[in-house]
């Protein structure tokens, strides 16, 4: 569930930051021409008074501190893509095999004007990746199709592109054609990929986020995990990809090596002391961004690209948008 209170305190934060702003700086204005006045009247400032602005300029360079931030976290963050690079150790792979790259996104909720999506493919010609995945929630919006499908088939050009279906793509966009002729490989839950990359053998498997409230708990999603990695073979790298988090993770603890998910967005501003703005959690468990190690696996959780669509600010502070290079290493 979204953490309805931290929103709330946010509001609330920005709402005090720029009543302060604007109170300080009158108030200031108003201590300044005392001030004049009184020296005009050949009269020496009284310590009070002195006191009190410096005390006004202290509250006013918090709060213009605070709408500068707020600034930043509108017009700069959100286009500043942060690369990411983590070595996954594998038992699956025979030691000294060749690390294999595969770099995962998530979350581009691409709108009819182009952001990131311009900069991603030369951003990921530069780390050569071996293998690309995608693991949901492509649009806020129709409108931004085209953009999306361009920079997938952009993709595709650099390394062999798999993809999921995430929330928006279920909820909103069922109708829309997302990923046919891309030349991306939809995970549909219907078998693993065997791909042989680098002399490795790895089977990828993958499906969308389910329809209908039944399909919200964690045990309607365990059957579909367990019938795409039993049928792996010993020895062979499985990596399971999933939009949430907590189902990818099920995947890790079932005997995948790897688990790759997104959908949190990292919380999309983290502040000091509170840590993520909004932790979203469909199933009771929240799993931060970045890499964690679980008793069967690996599971990895991008912080997406793009931003919440809809009502919710176009923000993101201390929390740029990820691109993640993960480089499957034999364990020592």
């Amino acid at each position: 569930m979204l953490s309805l209170w931290r929103a709330l305190l946010a509001f609330v934060a920005v709402a005090v930051v720029c009543a302060l702003a604007l109170r300080g700086l009158v108030s200031l204005l108003l201590e300044v021409r005392a001030r004049r006045s009184a020296r005009v009247a050949g009269e020496g400032p009284p310590a009070v008074l002195r006191s009190r602005v410096w005390a006004r300029r202290v509250v006013l360079a918090l709060a213009l501190a605070g709408l500068l931030c707020s600034a930043y976290a509108h017009w700069v963050e959100p286009d500043w893509l942060a690369v990411e690079r983590v070595s996954v150790p594998l038992r699956g792979l025979p030691p000294g095999a060749p690390a294999v790259r595969l770099a995962l996104l998530s979350d581009t909720h691409s709108e009819p004007e182009a952001h990131l999506e311009r900069e991603l493919p030369g951003a990921l010609a530069g780390l050569a990746p071996d293998l690309i995945v995608f693991a949901g929630d492509a649009l806020n919006a129709p409108g931004g199709l085209p953009v999306f499908r361009a920079l997938l088939t952009e993709l595709v050009r650099l390394a062999p592109t798999y993809v999921v279906r995430g929330n928006w793509d279920v909820w909103y966009f069922g109708g829309l054609d997302l990923f046919g002729g891309t030349g991306a490989i939809e995970l549909r839950g219907e078998r693993a990929q065997r791909l042989v990359v680098r002399g490795v053998e790895l089977h990828l498997a993958g499906f969308a986020v389910q329809e209908g409230w039944e399909a919200r708990a964690l045990e309607a999603n365990e059957p579909l995990v367990a019938a795409l990695l039993d049928g792996a073979p010993e020895g062979s790298v499985r990596v399971l990809v999933h939009h949430y988090p907590e189902v990818a993770a099920l995947g890790a603890r079932r005997g995948a090596d790897l688990a790759l998910s997104g959908d949190t967005h990292g919380g999309q501003v983290w502040l000091p002391l509170l840590g993520e703005l909004v932790r979203l959690s469909r199933f009771g468990r929240y799993f931060t961004a970045g890499l964690h190690r679980l008793d069967g696996g690996h599971l990895y959780v991008n912080r997406g690209l793009g931003v919440e669509g809809g009502a919710a600010p176009r923000v993101r502070f201390l929390c740029r948008p990820e691109l993640t290079l993960i480089e499957l290493t034999p364990a020592p």
